[in-house]
């Protein structure tokens, strides 16, 4: 399996140079199909990353073996029950993320073509890694190829400052990640996860590795407050592979805080170890949810989202922490089930509604949802698939993700067994966020769509919109298929997380997972998946069948949903947009409850001058609470930077050969410190 999995990464490997080398073709030859050639092979070794992962959940994990034998790093390629977990869902993302490309082939620059596969490859690098170095390795190409990716377009303004941003959160993350890797390294420099298992940190050494940690990964996985970079990437990246970014990069992340924080270091760390990631967790869930719900760019939204469902994966990973510390397993196994699931279900879920947003894109010309509209009519499929993307996300029964968000609740619930009170206390107020997290991810959920699909189209655009060809719609049926599936086998799907959860809290799900559904506790809470749908269908078969016998000959055509507005006037093609709900009109609501202490949101009324025609305007914004804790800080030390870097313009030639003279002195010094330790 192994085997394969290396040559999967060098067929990816060579695809990124196939662009490099059909762009030096001389103009007037015959033109390589590129993108049909670069996107097919990646859907190719997708395919290969999801049937292998699959293989080792149900075969057992495979044992560690070099990369490539005789090289100047051991570079050791493993399969166990956790990277298993994570390949699957890679495989399954990059699938639907190459085939939603192959319907638009030849509208990539070749920067992009070039740098998908790898960055395809790098993850899968990272999550194939058994030891620290590989791991390091993998990361950062990841972090690289997507930086790329999200710089392609750099004629834009607002690509470049996104560009830019980027790449200072991915350096940071980098920074924070080496010196982590190093710290849980065993005696004599082993890296391998093996031998950092024998020995797993304690005390002060352990705590600066989960600080470390927390910041290094969090940053990529866009844990408040790091996550200042992702609402603004993600839209400047292309949406197919925007999708990959929030189905299987974020999750990359997560995999580096499962792996290192619950795995490498072992089991007997404290109670308080859980109390940071509930805390980041539940800070992420409220304010991404809050922010979806007042952006105006479809994408945007759902890249808030996404910081709002990573919180709750962190939520899951911090109660598993501390019930294990508390030597509460079975409360363990349950809250990394949870979080596992959520893994499993949000990054299938996001890159169905990023790569529908990107149909819609296509065919509305714009993803603002003041722009959009009526889109039910002229795009049906994209309209299905976007339907079941958003019950999931909303936390619908019996679609994918109300199974993990249940199972999440359950283990908050039972935290009353941890015998600390303030940790208590603490997992009862995590607990009423996330809860009100998720009525605030229900009302992004039916906002974004009401207002793209539903009412009159806004343009004449919109009124045009059509489905896209038929690749792309396979690519927005297979996730939806995937995420209706997922919801209607929870227990099934626990079960084969098995050797996660065995890696994870040495304790597993199963014997309370069944066909049927999932019971927790002792036999208290049980969730039947498939009754609750079987009933649900029954009960929409006869309000059909009321409705049917109830109406009379003849079927008459109407928007979906008018918001309770009069018809438009003849004179309008697609009627006066001023008579339907706006974006901001549906998100003024909660930006006035809850967005000016979360969000320090703001609105006024400007007048025009006296004499001036023109309307008054309101003009309404937010801040994120990441512009004062972390760009602010980070606006200030660049220009400190910079100002001293101005005064070395002003050294001799003497200094100026004093300072490389210097830092060597300084780390010699330090490593003959360490040395003596």
């Amino acid at each position: 399996m192994l085997t394969a999995l290396s040559l999967t990464l060098a067929l990816l490997v060579v695809l990124a140079v196939v662009p490099v080398l059909a762009a030096q073709m001389p103009a007037g030859g015959r033109r390589l199909p590129v993108g049909m050639i670069v996107h097919g092979g990646a859907l190719l070794a997708a395919l290969v990353f999801a049937a292998c992962g699959l293989g080792a959940l149900l075969g057992g994990p495979v044992a560690p073996r070099p990369l490539m034998p005789g090289s100047f790093a051991p570079l050791l390629l493993a399969l166990d029950g956790l990277s298993a977990w994570f390949l699957m869902l890679l495989g399954l993302v990059g699938a639907c993320s190459a085939l939603f490309a192959l319907s638009h082939a030849n509208q990539a620059p070749v920067r992009v073509l070039a740098a998908y596969p790898l960055f395809l490859a790098a993850m899968a690098l990272t999550l194939l890694a058994a030891d620290g170095f590989t791991l390091l390795l993998g990361f950062e190409a990841m972090s690289l190829a997507s930086w790329v990716l999200v710089a392609a377009d750099h004629d834009q303004g607002e690509n470049r400052s996104a560009a830019r941003l980027y790449l200072v959160f991915a350096i940071l993350s980098g920074i924070c990640l080496v010196p982590a890797i190093g710290l849980l390294a065993a005696p004599g420099g082993d890296v391998s996860f093996a031998a950092i298992r024998a020995m797993p940190p304690e005390g002060p050494r352990a705590a600066v590795i989960l600080l470390l940690v927390m910041v290094g990964a969090g940053a990529k996985a866009g844990l408040v407050p790091l996550h200042a970079w992702l609402p603004i990437a993600y839209p400047a990246a292309p949406s197919h592979v925007t999708a990959l970014m929030s189905g299987a990069m974020t999750k990359v992340a997560v995999y580096l805080l499962a792996r290192l924080l619950l795995d490498l270091c072992g089991p007997a760390q404290p109670i308080w170890w859980g109390v940071p990631l509930l805390v980041m967790g539940a800070a992420s869930a409220v304010i991404g949810s809050l922010r979806a719900n007042v952006e105006e760019d479809g994408k945007t939204l759902l890249a808030c989202s996404s910081v709002e469902n990573v919180g709750l994966i962190v939520i899951g990973l911090g109660l598993a922490c501390a019930f294990r510390g508390a030597d509460l397993g079975a409360l363990a196994g349950l809250a990394a089930g949870a979080a596992l699931l959520h893994i499993l279900n949000h990054g299938l879920f996001k890159t169905l509604l990023f790569l529908g947003m990107g149909e819609v894109q296509v065919g509305a010309a714009s993803r603002r949802l003041d722009r959009l509209g009526g889109l039910i009519q002229g795009m049906p499929w994209t309209a299905a698939a976007m339907l079941v993307g958003v019950g999931a996300a909303a936390s619908l029964p019996p679609l994918s993700g109300f199974a993990s968000e249940w199972l999440l609740l359950q283990a908050l619930l039972s935290a009353w067994r941890v015998g600390d009170l303030g940790f208590q206390v603490l997992a009862l107020g995590v607990a009423a966020l996330a809860a009100l997290s998720a009525a605030l991810a229900t009302a992004a959920m039916v906002r974004l769509f009401g207002l793209v699909f539903l009412g009159r189209p806004r343009t004449p655009r919109a009124a045009g919109a059509e489905d896209g060809p038929w690749p792309a719609r396979v690519a927005l049926l297979l996730p939806a298929g995937l995420t209706v599936l997922f919801g209607l086998l929870p227990g099934p799907m626990l079960a084969l997380a098995e050797g996660a959860l065995q890696r994870l809290v040495r304790q597993d799900v199963t014997e309370r997972a069944t066909l049927a559904g999932v019971v927790v506790g002792d036999g208290a809470g049980a969730y039947l998946p498939i009754g609750i749908a079987a009933l649900l269908a029954v009960l929409g078969a006869g309000i059909w069948y009321a409705v049917r016998r109830r109406t009379p000959a003849g079927v008459a055509r109407s928007p979906a949903w008018d918001g309770g507005f009069m018809a438009p006037p003849q004179h309008l093609v697609c009627g006066d947009p001023v008579t339907q709900p706006s974006a901001a009109g549906f998100g003024q609501p909660l930006r006035q409850i809850l967005g000016t202490p979360l969000l320090a949101a703001h609105a006024r009324v400007a007048m025009p001058p006296p004499g001036d025609p023109a309307p008054a305007r309101i003009e309404a914004g937010f801040a994120d609470p990441s512009d004062a804790l972390v760009l602010a800080p980070v606006a200030r030390l660049r220009d400190a930077i910079s100002a001293q870097v101005e005064r070395l313009r002003d050294l001799t030639l003497a200094q100026c050969l004093m300072l490389p003279f210097g830092t060597l002195v300084a780390l010699l010094a330090l490593i003959a410190w360490l040395e003596a330790r």
